[in-house]
């Protein structure tokens, strides 16, 4: 029989650390369970930790024996793991700003319930932020049933970073909108096969946000307000991340990394009400003239 599962405790968890991944999940005990297999399989990052918060419907997905299995070998390699519930719902901003919240680290990884990690992923990603000392960096993810699927006209799109990503102000209405673009299918698979870098290297490019797999710094996200507009939006929302990214971006800049260890588990969401995106209520709040 599988054991009670220890949930850790917020006041343990919240440490000076470099690094804490955050989690949130719902209904996905499998996906949840790959998710962190990756974490489990990931190097030169000791000691990283790692806060699952669920709002599943019925049991907590992190109670699934294979899950559970993933949490104690997180442990048993030295990663601190806090489990918690945050219930009743109150939308993605919220759930990511109470994720926030409980880390203390200089990095935290904004990491969904259904991206798997390939090994070496995680030690590049904080290298770059490391180097570039920009407010995040992001792996788009792949979606590997796509990998026939090549979209030239999508490659056009990719424009590396000559040097430490600047600030910029990204706007619907302006051409580097249309980078998300490369984030589709299985273009950046394409994209980094024709880069052919040697082992190790790693490269920096243009991005307008990134959904799956965002690390930031702690204190430039929360600088710029973190996730905290989830009060001025509805809770049946999408695009809590872009709005973060966006406000992140026009103070500290941001960039997609190369190559990228991000694979999609192309499960079907478990959002299905999205009757409103967020970035476009923040941005609203944000470029109307206020009055003296």
């Amino acid at each position: 029989m599988n054991r009670p599962l220890d949930l850790g405790t917020p006041a343990a968890f919240r440490a000076d650390r470099l690094l804490d991944v955050l989690i949130p999940t719902r209904n996905r005990p499998t996906e949840l369970a790959v998710t962190l297999s990756g974490l489990v399989a990931q190097d030169g990052l000791p000691g990283f930790g790692v806060v699952v918060s669920d709002q599943s419907d019925g049991d907590p997905a992190y109670a699934h024996p294979a899950a559970a299995t993933m949490v104690r070998a997180l442990r048993h390699r030295g990663h601190p793991v806090l489990l918690t519930r945050r219930l009743p719902r109150r939308g993605l901003a919220e759930h990511r700003a109470y994720l926030l919240a409980a880390s203390a680290a200089r990095y935290v990884l904004n990491l969904d319930d259904d991206i798997w990690l390939a090994p070496g992923a995680l030690h590049r990603l904080v290298t770059a932020i490391g180097e570039l000392g920009c407010g995040f960096v992001g792996n788009g993810v792949h979606g590997l049933s796509y990998t026939d699927d090549v979209r030239p006209e999508t490659h056009g799109l990719y424009e590396e970073w000559a040097g430490p990503p600047t600030p910029e102000r990204i706007r619907p209405d302006t051409p580097q909108w249309n980078r998300a673009r490369i984030h589709s299918a299985a273009n950046l698979l394409h994209i980094t096969e024709q880069l052919a870098l040697p082992p190790g290297a790693w490269r920096a490019y243009k991005v307008s946000w990134i959904g799956g797999c965002v690390l930031y710094d702690r204190a430039k996200l929360v600088d710029a307000g973190g996730f905290d507009f989830w009060r001025r939006v509805q809770e049946k929302h999408q695009g809590e991340d872009v709005a973060a990214q966006l406000a992140v971006m026009s103070r500290y800049g941001g960039a997609g990394i190369l190559p990228s260890g991000a694979y999609h588990l192309e499960s079907p969401t478990t959002v299905t009400d999205r009757d409103v995106e967020a970035w476009e209520v923040v941005l609203a709040d944000e470029d109307t003239p206020q009055l003296a």
